[in-house]
């Protein structure tokens, strides 16, 4: 949904590039609007497919010997639903305009983890996430940057921190600010998911790396902006600056992909001509 937003920006800049000559300009269809209006729509067709991913849900657990008619919907209905991919980090200014109640959790990991698990993911998943150890440290770099900008730009009420290791050494506490971050109540039966290691990459505990085939720089760089966040609380105030700045990016990269867009559209166009 992080491309989503940027292309709903892009048709946005096309749909008012008239003025009263274009669609949306002449009908005098905000921006804020315009986003809002597809993040309700996602929203409401989410909430509306619960009952699927229930049912698969049901059905690994039940397996296939078990027939469908046995499966009962759970009453306990959910009102909100949680998306965890790390690619968001890069879009969180986007889903803020389509979801602009949405909450964010900064999970923050020591960068020395994250490298070892993404460089260990293809023995369990077949695939890679990175090359080496140097894509790994800038990929941990950008993530956590953008996080910590998102932090700055929209205030604790809107992005939480949380510590890997707070989660790992005191769960129960940890979870306890999460959920009033989110504005749900604590049961213990939160605690019983961190019983098991979830879209792990199981990194065995001798499986260690070798910092001589990393850029000595990327490696001080991450590592004195990882000994930084774990010593520095999270900035209680969202500052207008830096929210203007990251308005300004997301506006100039969907600026960008439209030109882009209408380069393409044009080659197109001639080259149908001629035939």
């Amino acid at each position: 949904m992080g491309d989503l937003a940027i292309d709903l920006a892009i048709y946005y800049q096309i749909g008012t590039a008239r003025g009263d000559y274009s669609l949306l300009s002449s009908m005098n269809v905000s921006k804020p609007e315009f986003f809002v209006a597809f993040g309700n729509t996602i929203n409401d067709l989410v909430l509306q497919h619960e009952v699927d991913l229930e049912k698969k849900r049901w059905r690994r657990a039940a397996g296939p010997s078990i027939p469908s008619e046995h499966f009962a919907m759970s009453s306990n209905a959910k009102a909100r639903w949680v998306d965890g991919t790390p690619e968001y980090s890069f879009h969180i200014c986007g889903l803020h305009k389509l979801f602009p109640e949405a909450l964010f959790v900064h999970i923050f990991r020591d960068v020395r983890s994250v490298v070892r698990s993404m460089l260990h993911f293809h023995r369990v998943a077949g695939g890679t996430l990175v090359a080496n150890q140097d894509e790994a440290y800038r990929y941990w770099l950008r993530t956590v940057r953008n996080c910590l900008l998102a932090e700055r730009a929209y205030g604790w009420r809107a992005v939480f921190r949380l510590r890997h290791s707070d989660l790992v050494c005191a769960p129960e506490a940890t979870l306890r600010s999460l959920l009033n971050f989110l504005g749900e109540p604590y049961a213990p039966e939160c605690l019983e998911p961190l019983a098991r290691r979830i879209n792990s990459s199981n990194v065995p505990a001798d499986f260690e790396i070798d910092d001589r085939e990393a850029n000595p720089t990327l490696i001080e760089e991450a590592s004195r902006l990882c000994h930084e966040v774990e010593q520095t609380p999270q900035p209680l105030e969202k500052k207008i600056a830096i929210l203007k700045d990251k308005e300004a990016k997301h506006r100039a990269q969907a600026e960008k992909l439209s030109k882009e867009l209408k380069g393409k559209k044009s080659i197109i166009h001639r080259f149908r001509s001629r035939k």
